[in-house]
């Protein structure tokens, strides 16, 4: 029976991903095994000078700035800023914008910080293992190896009028020297190999004229530059294929920067031509047209708006242009994040996805305020994202404040619907509430839908777990990328999808119907979506949901079309420890339910869990009615 399920989701898996992305997979498998993909990638080139440090300074390549004499960011020597850079000087890392580790005297490249195992920094990165339970998450070892804190001690040395470039040219000369070309995990991830590099470039041209900078380190710079991205180059399919998400954006648009900006690297013609051409496919495929994303998070979206940051300005400062359709998924994009976020702290739902990244950290807000993100996009595309502030990100980017061709949100409106990706969003004064119900014709990373998120005087009261780690134990990963983490119903422990392995989902959860409309009194959500498929084929989840337009009480009916007698159906809430609400349920039988109060966990930042309270209602009967009402 197992050999005939795996059949079975073997098929799905078809189904769902198409003929092209299991040959690719297949493919590569073969490739790798048979040495063959090892052979394309060669371990530790000889070393040749491609680009000296005169010939890049006589480059007429425009960048944000042109070194750190020309930034125009208002210095504000803030005390956030000069404690984060003691923490780098001290070899202490924050993680994933949470917790902050002690690296340590004995630091090493390959050490992997949360678990102590130590990866190989002479073996091809094809025979790296990055999903072992022995290593653990590889995010840990990689983390320090992007470079995202490079920024900390660039705008700590504009702030203070200091100068440290040697820290950070001695720390990438000794990742050079601990990394041989294709070695190693940091060879396993293109995307962060295209971060690496474009954050080493920020770092080249903030330190152009420091003395730091000399030749010799050039050398070896420029080395490193030209192989990684020979590296993101040569790998590019199994992102635009395999992965297909962040990823392909990350290192498409890497290859065009890397092609702009070093021009007169060996390759960089093509790398440009075929990164543009390649980033334009994956932001016309992945930004669906009413401005959502195909990885339904709402993180890795504002990792796509930081990119169409960085494309935008650098191709326009460069006297170049994308296809119209990439300003056009930016605007879109800018649109519905800002719709999705709460205006008093600039938080969104921590829907989705979220594994705490920040690629260019450029102000000293919390990691989830998406403000200053957002704000440099808006401003770029001359958008009045409503926000009270300039943030810090617009002025590194060499944005200057303008005029304003549109507004987001509009004024006075309240309701607003994202069919294609799924989200329906209202936004009163002192509350937002979202509910998601959507199809999917990509791949979903959570089992969630119908999940109802609720904000109240920028509290958030009905909450979305997170995502913790990628890398853990079966019943964490479960809980958190499952169905018992949302706000939505599930048939005694069923996912409303049937769980793969890694990040596979079968049995796909498809929308057949919803809509957000109001009344005089109430504004009102309907959805309808087919789960639990792998329990029954003709299942079918429909929630309502009434907001009264007068105070904070949502009314939420759920019910299960064709449940099966055998399961009970069980109604989650998840909320603050210190919870604010009140729930009252009861059952299509008109039994009163008492709630069932359990440990949930919670994380709000990636390798960071806390416990949160968690209320089930449950019943054998095929509806349940819930009024939420804020204490």
């Amino acid at each position: 029976m197992s050999s005939l399920n795996t059949v079975f989701n073997g098929l799905k898996v078809v189904r769902n991903m198409g003929l092209r992305y299991v040959a690719f997979r297949s493919a590569h498998e073969l490739n790798r095994r048979t040495g063959r993909l090892k052979r394309r990638f060669p371990k530790a080139p000889a070393f040749q000078r491609y680009l000296s440090l005169e010939e890049w300074k006589q480059q007429s390549v425009a960048f944000f700035f042109k070194s750190r004499e020309d930034v125009k960011v208002p210095r504000q020597p803030a005390p956030e800023i000069a404690q984060r850079f003691e923490r780098i000087r001290k070899n202490e890392l924050t993680f994933f914008n949470g917790v902050t580790l002690p690296l340590g005297p004995d630091f090493s490249w390959l050490r992997n910080p949360d678990t102590g195992y130590v990866y190989s920094g002479t073996a091809h990165w094809t025979e790296i293992n990055d999903y072992s339970a022995t290593a653990g998450d590889i995010k840990f070892v990689w983390e320090r190896a992007r470079f995202a804190w490079v920024y900390d001690v660039v705008r700590y040395d504009h702030h203070f009028g200091e100068d440290n470039a040697r820290l950070v040219f001695e720390a990438i000369l000794s990742w050079i020297e601990a990394n041989p070309v294709n070695c190693g995990p940091h060879y396993k991830c293109s995307q962060e190999i295209s971060l690496r590099v474009l954050n080493w470039t920020f770092a080249l041209y903030f330190y152009r004229n420091s003395p730091a900078l000399t030749s010799e380190l050039f050398d070896q710079i420029q080395y490193a530059v030209y192989w990684q991205l020979h590296h993101v180059y040569h790998n590019i399919n199994f992102s635009r294929i395999a992965v297909r998400n962040n990823h392909a954006i990350t290192e498409t648009l890497a290859l065009y920067l890397g092609g702009l900006l070093f021009p007169s690297l060996p390759d960089a013609a093509e790398w440009k031509a075929r990164g543009r051409k390649w980033f334009e496919q994956e932001i016309a495929y992945q930004i669906y047209n009413d401005g959502t994303f195909l990885q339904f998070s709402m993180n890795y979206h504002r990792v796509v708006i930081q990119l169409f940051t960085w494309a935008l300005q650098l191709s326009a400062l460069n006297g170049e242009a994308f296809a119209p359709v990439v300003k056009e998924k930016a605007l879109k994009s800018l649109g519905f994040l800002r719709v999705c976020m709460n205006d008093g702290n600039g938080w969104l739902p921590n829907y989705g996805a979220n594994d705490g990244a920040l690629f260019f950290g450029l102000n000293n807000h919390h990691y989830r305020d998406y403000r200053p993100q957002l704000q440099a996009l808006a401003m770029l595309l001359q958008v009045d994202a409503s926000f009270p502030d300039i943030y810090e990100d617009t002025w590194w980017y060499g944005i200057s404040p303008s005029g304003f061709k549109s507004k987001i949100p509009e004024d006075n409106k309240a309701l607003y619907a994202f069919p294609e990706g799924g989200y329906f969003i209202c936004r009163e004064k002192d509350t937002l509430t979202m509910l998601r119900c959507g199809s999917h014709k990509d791949r979903p990373s959570q089992a969630d839908n119908l999940h109802l998120d609720i904000w109240h005087h920028n509290d958030n009261l009905l909450m979305d777990a997170g995502s913790y780690k990628y890398n853990t134990d079966e019943e964490t990963l479960r809980y958190f990328m499952g169905t018992a983490s949302h706000n939505t119903v599930m048939l005694g422990n069923y996912d409303q999808m049937l769980k793969g392995p890694r990040f596979i989902w079968y049995n796909w959860s498809q929308c057949s119907r919803a809509r957000l409309y109001e009344t005089v009194d109430e504004y009102i959500w309907e959805g309808a979506v087919h789960v639990f498929q792998h329990v029954g084929a003709d299942i079918v989840h429909v929630r309502q949901v009434r907001k009264s337009k007068q105070q904070p009480v949502w009314v939420v009916k759920d019910h299960i079309l064709h449940k099966p007698s055998y399961l009970d159906m069980r109604q989650l809430w998840h909320m603050p420890a210190a919870g604010k609400l009140t729930l009252k349920a009861e059952d299509s039988n008109g039994a009163i339910l008492q709630p069932h109060f359990q440990s949930g966990m919670y994380s709000s930042l990636y390798g960071v869990k806390e416990e949160n309270a968690t209320v089930v209602f449950g019943s054998d009967a095929d509806t349940i009615i819930t009024e939420i009402i804020i204490d």
